[in-house]
């Protein structure tokens, strides 16, 4: 079964392009278009993607309102926003409102499929140049000293270990190796902390991560 991908982006020429890398691949079906957030409300509701690549900075309502919309309608979708290295307010918001990851809008086309797969699959866009520095930044700006969540106390200590290194940007495969464990069992370790937490994906974990003070600003 194809993965079905939603593209919002103001610039049809940037649209053109997204749909031609996505769709000469064989899982990947592109499946409707918007040009802001309202309107990508309307697509997402009429097509039922599994992904939603959503551009920043559009007219009338801008990615990150569109990504709220989005995902409060329908919050089994994944939105990935499309960014540049200068707009590091915008993905604090759309940290805040619960976007799966973040892709630089100059990422190779390799990298674009690899993210819609690995949305799709359940998984976070934890880029280091992009997604850890915010979080960092937004854990960093936090009025008063993080406290620890009953939710984060109910993580064993192994479950803890998995979440330090998903918070370093780790695969699940990476993980695997540096604690020693099969990839199955890491799987299943990240499975039972986004469960713990009640969070939708890895990236809204490491956020947690970093608010409860299990993982600090400059670590990893």
């Amino acid at each position: 079964m194809s993965i079905r991908v939603v593209l919002v982006d103001d610039e049809a020429m940037v649209r053109v392009g997204l749909r031609m890398v996505l769709t000469a691949e064989s899982d990947i079906a592109v499946v409707g278009e918007a040009h802001d957030g309202a309107s990508a409300v309307d697509v997402v509701a009429e097509t039922h993607p599994d992904v939603v690549l959503m551009d920043v900075r559009m007219p009338t309502v801008d990615g990150i309102e569109g990504a709220r919309r989005v995902i409060a309608a329908h919050p089994d979708v994944k939105v990935v926003v499309l960014t540049t290295f200068d707009e590091d307010d915008y993905i604090e918001a759309a940290l805040r409102v619960g976007v799966s990851g973040f892709l630089l809008k100059v990422s190779p086309p390799e990298q674009l499929i690899d993210a819609v797969r690995t949305v799709a699959a359940g998984g976070g866009l934890l880029d280091p140049s992009v997604t850890l520095r915010v979080i960092e930044s937004f854990a960093a700006a936090s009025p008063g000293r993080p406290k620890r969540s009953a939710a984060l106390e109910s993580l064993t200590e192994r479950e803890r270990d998995v979440l330090r290194l998903v918070a370093r940007g780790l695969s699940n495969a990476e993980i695997a190796a540096q604690l020693y464990l099969g990839e199955a069992t890491v799987k299943t370790h990240v499975s039972n902390v986004l469960a713990k937490l009640g969070v939708r994906d890895r990236v809204q974990a490491v956020v947690a991560a970093y608010e409860t003070g299990h993982v600090r600003p400059g670590e990893g």
